[in-house]
Formats: structure tokens, C-alpha cells, sequence
């Protein structure tokens, strides 16, 4: 049977993710509507036999989700092999979009059991743990920059790779206004902000995840991680080395740029 234009595009893309290789840009029917690039997303992940340990929120800054005329974030997948312990070293490509702090859950295997409504107030019970977290965006393709929030999520949600800090168990704080700040003092950068900026707030961010994670009906029966999305922006690496992340009562989280 012939593959259609969607699986050929697709397997290239698959290869680059699986290979660290870089491909010429997707064809934009597929990038320019953010429901077709979740469409595409969806392929593109449903063709890798590797273990998913958790889901991301991209997009979660409302004034940009506002200029580029969305209605809401986008969500995607993060593969094992995506995930290292802070203080690890990434190599990028040419096409990195940036690097930002965010606030990661891990939550109990026994959501997938939920059945109701999913609320702000319920998910609390499945909630274990929490930790600061960097997470490194860009792309397996030659472009630069973001014109749609159907770029980043048509390149596996535009996640290289997350860095993840001490977890600590999960208690009641105003999650949603801690200061945080990401530095890398070799080169001088320095950009300060505030969970405030995650969506309203990183339990909000949670909770749009697992609702479309609920309607998807995906269901990888053990304890997950969902990283809520950038507290300070999407912040330019303007340079190699060791970048730190700090999240007040959360704790640091280290990624060294090679």
C-alpha cells in the first residue's frame, strides 16, 4: 500500500528524533493549525516503541497565546530518553529554540482509574511529589523561531530534553506565585519570573493536561510525570555551560550546554 505525504513526513521526523538528526522543515499544512499539528504529533509518537514517563504543557503563556490567536496550550509526550537528572549535559543542534524553569509533578498511576470530572480540587490526591525542572525547546528540523504554536507541538511538543531537580513530597503552598530565575554566570544571563506566569498557575496547567490526556484516553499504568510549562519565558541560550534554575520552596535544578 502507498504511504501517503503524513506517513512519509512522519517517519522522516521519527528518524531525527530517534537518531539526534535534523531534517528539512515539515510541509506547513501540517504545522499551521495547532488541531492538524496535534494530529500529526499523535503519528509521529504512535510510531516509537520506547517507554512515555510523563506529559508536558507547551504554550502556557497566556500573552502569547493571545498574539498568536490560540485559544488555548498544547500538550505532548515526553519519552524516557528525554529526561536526565539535573547537573546532566545536552549537545544541541543549530536549531535550539531556548531554554526555561517550570514546576514538574509526579502523580499517581491510579489517575488512569479516575472516572468524573477532573477539577483543580480532586487532582490534588494524586499528586505525590513536585520539583523544579529545566526544560531545553527546539527543533529536529532547519527552523528557527516560533510563528505557531503547531511548530513546537507537530516536533514532539518541541521538548529536547528536561532536566529534573530533587523531587520533594507534594504540600499546599501558593504554587502559584514563586519566584524563579534561571542563570548562567559564565556568560553573564540572568532572567528572573514567577510561577504566576504558567497558565494562571502550574495546578491549572496540571489539570488542562490530564483532561486531554483523559479525552485522548491514554493510559500508561504507572506514576508519571507532567511538566507544567516555563515560569520565566522562553529564555534565548545566549551561551555554552551550566545553566541554574531556582524555584522558591522548590528548590535548583542544573543543565549543563554543550
Amino acid at each position: 500500500m502507498k504511504k501517503s505525504l503524513k506517513d512519509k513526513v512522519s517517519d522522516k521526523l521519527v528518524k531525527a528524533f530517534l537518531k539526534n538528526k535534523v531534517i528539512s522543515p515539515i510541509p506547513k499544512k501540517f504545522t499551521k493549525k495547532l488541531s492538524e499539528a496535534d494530529k500529526f504529533r499523535k503519528l509521529c509518537e504512535s510510531k516509537i516503541a520506547e517507554p512515555i514517563i510523563g506529559f508536558k504543557a507547551g504554550g502556557t503563556f497566556i500573552p502569547l497565546i493571545k498574539k498568536l490567536k490560540e485559544k488555548e496550550p498544547f500538550y505532548a509526550s515526553v519519552f524516557k530518553r528525554n529526561l536526565l537528572k539535573s547537573g546532566k549535559k545536552v549537545k544541541l543542534n543549530k536549531y535550539p529554540v531556548g531554554i526555561e524553569v517550570e514546576v514538574a509533578f509526579l502523580l499517581k498511576k491510579t489517575f488512569f482509574s479516575h472516572s468524573g470530572k477532573i477539577t483543580k480540587r480532586n487532582i490534588i490526591k494524586y499528586i505525590s511529589h513536585m520539583a523544579p525542572c529545566i526544560e531545553v525547546v527546539g527543533y529536529r528540523q532547519r527552523r528557527k523561531g516560533v510563528t505557531s504554536f503547531g511548530d513546537l507541538c507537530s516536533d514532539f511538543g518541541g521538548n529536547v530534553k528536561f532536566f529534573l531537580g530533587q523531587k520533594k513530597r507534594y504540600k499546599k503552598i501558593n504554587i502559584g506565585n514563586l519566584k524563579t530565575n534561571i542563570t548562567n554566570k559564565k556568560i553573564k544571563q540572568s532572567v528572573n519570573g514567577n510561577t504566576a506566569a504558567v497558565y494562571i498557575n502550574p495546578i491549572n496547567s496540571l489539570s488542562f493536561i490530564l483532561k486531554k490526556i483523559k479525552k485522548d484516553k491514554i493510559n500508561i499504568n504507572k506514576d508519571f510525570y507532567v511538566f507544567t510549562g516555563s515560569t520565566v519565558g522562553i529564555v534565548p541560550i545566549l551561551g555554552k555551560g551550566l545553566y541554574t534554575g531556582k524555584i522558591d520552596k522548590l528548590g535548583s535544578v542544573k543543565a549543563i550546554i554543550a
